[in-house]
């Protein structure tokens, strides 16, 4: 099964024919395993879909979707394009949910109702509430399947098809992919799209034709509607463009298969034609709803495009002004996306790293963040990569490839870095992670003369226990994906040491907590402290417990406990507030106090639990000047 056909003509001068099939240097034993191992993705997908609890950003998601097929409107969470929600909505659409939209607010621009019209969906269908999820999360897999085929074929186009299996290796045991792929999120599918959109245009680039510019198109296109992170695309291709012409035209590429790649017009016409192909299925994906809207006739919320003298009722700084009277070519809530999106930046959020919180961020949070939550096993073939590439000289190709794969990667980092005004969720970087995998394949190219030396024969041998140690250690931690930390870090046990949030504790173990207090009927009454009880009772995965209140009571209260103080009784504790993570302004880090016991068990690894006695309660009052503590005050004994 030949993938493409041709002459591959490199900037370094040489005219090379190219033959970027997935049956030749190995045979078809490496694409069957390849399709093993992506199918085995696809089921460890299903599985921690089926387990684990809907997470915060999710049970806006859903609704969200619900409402975009119930009034063909997209202004519910429209901070993100809307083709991940709308797909993982179909299933649940055709099951009858309960719906209730009396939460959504249209008036102000300011509003983000998804979230209130989310908690009403919550409670409306409790009894079904998991069931929904779960087959919203199995929807949309197949979007998790395509970014890992993808990172086979063009790394065998690169390396060779052992780097092709190399690539699906890293890409599917990924926590990051097993955690977000799991999850309707857009993350993962933004991933995917992205990396096949990018393919697609490295295939129009060394192979001109129209066929390859529809692919080209429809396909950046598609990646568009799963996340606004790739709007840089439309900046990079050109960019990318521009530099692969002028290396053509310096190498005088004259060869009678590869002509075209000299015709700048001929070029500069399809690339348009790919641009305008993309902008024309954004406006479908949204129905054409607000397309060329003039830009003047917004209300904007962030001072970027609104000014910095914003109104209660919006801005907009280009109204009266000759660029305010062009019209927009995206659909009305894609650009109104970006700009709420922009306005949470400006405002700034608490941030957490390593213990420390400030309202702000770091530009190094996803660079610790990355190293920290990746196997070990994945950063050890990255080194590998980089070594292979600098000694390996009869097995180098051409620089301006490498490039485009790592270009996508460097500006999704580079940009979500510049946004300091708040750091919490690492999914931002996921959009870059299979272009680095697929740059981290080379490595595989060890394999082709590794008899050839005994420097090789061992880089080879490193190879496989690099991918064994990769897949040991993200398996092991599933279905607890999100929270996974590496050996380093010392491992997800000790992730709140490093991070929190999204990051390690999203509410995801709601019914691993559930199932804990079935197979221990000691441990009752138990206090829940629980991520996402604002948006899910306890009280929805069957669990009878009593809510530790959110605000501070009197200590002669005879039903509710000041969270505050040590206390004895069972408590279940999110990691989240065991750090004392501010995520709302107003949070105060009152459950610090558990840290000093040890946990009787855990559920997952996003929340703790704990049995304090009488004892120990009195001791940790003792340590912090309170008056020890009296049983007839009302507060469980344990």
């Amino acid at each position: 099964m030949t993938v493409v056909t041709g002459h591959d003509v490199g900037p370094d001068g040489r005219n090379r024919t190219a033959r970027c099939s997935v049956t030749s240097d190995g045979g078809q034993w490496l694409v069957r395993l390849a399709v093993l191992v992506i199918t085995i993705h696809g089921m460890m997908l299903a599985w921690i879909s089926l387990v684990t609890s809907p997470n915060i950003d999710e049970l806006a998601h859903l609704p969200a979707g619900i409402s975009h097929w119930e009034f063909g409107r997209f202004e519910l969470y429209r901070v993100n394009p809307p083709l991940v929600r709308m797909v993982s909505a179909i299933p649940v659409v055709l099951s009858d949910p309960k719906t209730d939209w009396s939460a959504w607010n249209n008036s102000s621009p300011f509003a983000r109702s998804e979230f209130w019209v989310g908690k009403d969906f919550t409670r409306n269908n409790a009894d079904r509430l998991f069931w929904y999820y779960t087959l919203a999360r199995w929807a949309c897999i197949p979007f998790c399947l395509i970014g890992p085929w993808i990172c086979f074929l063009w790394s065998s186009g690169l390396y060779g098809k052992t780097s092709g299996l190399v690539s699906v290796i890293l890409y599917c045991c990924c926590p990051q992919m097993l955690a977000w792929g799991s999850s309707i999120t857009p993350d993962a599918a933004a991933a995917s799209l992205g990396v096949w959109a990018a393919y697609a245009f490295w295939r129009w680039l060394r192979f001109l034709g129209w066929g390859n510019v529809l692919h080209a198109g429809v396909t950046l296109g598609l990646a568009e509607l799963t996340k606004t992170t790739w709007i840089v695309l439309f900046l990079l291709w050109p960019s990318i463009w521009c530099i692969w012409h002028l290396a053509c035209l310096k190498h005088d590429r004259a060869d009678s298969d590869h002509g075209d790649s000299t015709d700048a017009a001929r070029q500069k016409t399809q690339l348009v034609v790919i641009l305008l192909i993309a902008i024309y299925w954004i406006n479908l994906g949204y129905g054409f709803s607000g397309s060329l809207k003039p830009l003047g006739d917004y209300k904007f919320v962030s001072q970027t495009l609104a000014g910095s003298d914003v109104s209660p009722s919006g801005g907009n700084r280009f109204a009266g002004t000759l660029i305010g009277s062009l019209p927009v070519p995206f659909p009305e809530n894609y650009l109104r996306g970006i700009d709420v999106q922009k306005r949470d930046f400006e405002l700034g959020k608490w941030s957490y790293l390593r213990g420390e919180q400030k309202k702000g961020g770091w530009w190094y949070y996803y660079l610790y963040g990355f190293l920290v939550k990746t196997p070990i096993g994945i950063l050890a073939v990255i080194g590998l990569s980089l070594c292979v590439g600098k000694r390996q000289t009869e097995c180098k190709i051409r620089w301006l490839s490498e490039a485009i794969v790592l270009l996508p990667a460097i500006v999704v980092l580079t940009l979500v870095s510049s946004q300091t005004g708040f750091n919490r969720y690492l999914r931002y970087i996921v959009p870059a992670l299979p272009f680095l995998y697929i740059f981290a394949s080379r490595a595989g190219m060890v394999f082709r003369t590794y008899r050839q030396n005994g420097r090789l024969k061992l880089q080879s041998r490193l190879l496989v226990v690099a991918l064994a140690l990769a897949v040991v250690e993200s398996v092991s931690c599933a279905p607890h994906s999100m929270s996974f930390f590496n050996l380093p870090a010392g491992g997800p046990g000790s992730g709140g040491a490093h991070l929190v949030d999204a990051n390690i504790d999203w509410g995801q173990d709601l019914q691993f907590l559930k199932r804990w207090y079935d197979e221990n009927p000691q441990a009752r009454p138990i206090h829940v402290a629980y991520f996402e009880d604002w948006d899910i009772a306890p009280a929805v995965a069957g669990l009878n417990s009593g809510v530790i209140p959110r605000a501070q009571v009197s200590r002669n209260s005879t039903q509710k406990l000041d969270r505050s103080k040590p206390h004895p009784g069972w408590f279940a504790i999110s990691v989240n507030y065991l750090q004392g993570y501010h995520y709302f302004e107003n949070d105060e880090p009152i459950y610090t106090w558990l840290r000093q016991c040890a946990p009787a068990g855990h559920a997952g690894y996003s929340i703790r639990i704990y049995r304090v006695t009488v004892e120990q309660a009195d001791l940790l009052r003792k340590e912090l000047g309170l008056i020890p503590f009296d049983q007839t005050d009302g507060a469980d004994s344990g």
